[in-house]
């Protein structure tokens, strides 16, 4: 989007302001599947816990895709928007067998990764397919808090517990229907996918009549110009290629699955948030915004780069400024960044605010979350209002002290 259509947003609905532009993520969706036309059954599930507006599931809905969900909330708003239950799989971690056995009902697709679940569902629900999470004991990913296949991680089953896995389906006579695995996100080395690929596939012919394999995701994106993200198209020729000869091995056609959910959104979203103050010490220059790490925490939170444009300034002469929050926390989203001169009242775009953003959101400070703005079509549509202070005392009980 502009810089132009950006402001004139935030005039018409304030900020701080999430803006997500659905014509990026129809083509990000277009991307994946094309680098992976020559497999005959292509499942793409969208992680819907990178933005989860029942809006934006909805276009989702619409392009024919799935739902990977990591909670009974997560389905509950993936029926909602109006996907079937067979078009949604369920792969949470450390949940209850409650929570398990109330997405069964619903008709979704279980995906478990831990062997004691496994045993205790397989015992209680033996006629019921599922699918068993894989950790392949790889290191992949921008760093170790979003690597998730590594020895340490506290998901998936690990590889050499497969035997296990096999006791559990002969004593309770339960079906494995698919096998999954996720090793990280900011993958760039496609070898390195290709080799946990690898170990999906032999622990996939452990087991007589699977329906898919889910390799996950993990797929960068560029969050800086001139940045490098995964090349999709390579890795569609190369595991295409693969998995087709796997088919052929194990004689049937199962379905190739991918959940991508930053690969698919991240790009698509826009942050603006208005400059409360420039302040200058003995050595940094400060630009303090109307918004802190209350609604984007990943700088904080992973130590990610989100570049940041000010769009009321842009032929301005380039200085440096450390951007920071209103929280009282040292929340800043960048270091002595080079930006466009900043004055009180410029408006700051955030990139790829997209992914994790919103929906790693919080009242912290009491501060209000706030408005979302879908475009669609060429038309801006507010798809979530932004709080007030009733939001805030909404759930809180007083009592007369």
């Amino acid at each position: 989007m502009d810089r132009k259509a950006l402001l004139e947003l935030t005039g018409k609905y304030q900020s701080p302001l999430y803006v997500y532009d659905t014509e990026k993520i129809i083509s990000q969706y277009k991307k994946i599947t094309g680098a992976f036309s020559k497999v005959k059954n292509l499942k793409i599930n969208y992680a819907a816990k990178a933005l989860s507006n029942i809006n934006i599931l909805k276009v989702f809905n619409s392009l024919k895709s799935g739902l990977d969900t990591v909670s009974i909330q997560e389905v509950k708003l993936g029926l909602k928007a109006g996907f079937s239950p067979e078009n949604i799989i369920y792969t949470p971690n450390g949940v209850s067998l409650q929570e398990i056995e109330d997405v069964a009902k619903l008709g979704i697709q279980i995906n478990i990764d831990n062997l004691s679940i496994l045993e205790l569902f397989g015992q209680k629900h033996p006629k019921i397919p599922v699918c068993i999470r894989i950790n392949p004991h790889i290191m992949a990913g921008g760093n170790s808090k979003i690597s998730v296949g590594h020895i340490d991680s506290k998901f998936g089953i690990s590889i050499h517990q497969v035997p296990h896995i096999k006791r559990v389906v002969e004593n309770t006579g339960m079906r494995i229907n698919g096998v999954h695995m996720h090793t990280g996100s900011d993958i760039l080395d496609i070898d390195t996918f290709l080799r946990a690929s690898e170990i999906l596939f032999n622990t996939a012919k452990e087991f007589d009549n699977i329906d898919f394999i889910d390799f996950g995701s993990g797929f960068k994106v560029p969050y800086k110009e001139g940045d490098i993200s995964t090349n999709i198209e390579e890795l569609g020729k190369k595991l295409s290629q693969r998995f087709n000869n796997f088919c052929k091995e194990y004689g049937k056609d199962v379905t190739l699955m991918f959940e991508p959910g930053k690969f698919l959104v991240s790009e698509a979203g826009y942050f603006l948030a208005k400059v409360n103050v420039i302040k200058q010490t003995t050595s940094t220059v400060f630009a303090g915004i109307d918004s802190g790490l209350n609604h984007l925490i990943r700088p904080m939170f992973y130590n990610s780069y989100h570049r940041i444009e000010n769009i009321s300034n842009p032929k301005g002469r380039e200085r440096f400024y450390s951007i920071v929050g209103y929280i009282c926390e040292s929340d800043t989203f960048g270091s002595n960044r080079r930006i466009n001169e900043i004055s009180e009242e410029d408006i700051l775009c955030f990139h790829n605010a997209g992914a994790y953003c919103y929906s790693m959101a919080s009242n912290y400070n009491s501060r209000y979350r706030p408005a979302e703005v879908m475009i669609y079509k060429g038309k801006d549509y507010l798809i979530r209002k932004r709080e007030t202070f009733e939001d805030i005392l909404k759930n809180q009980v007083e009592v007369s002290i």
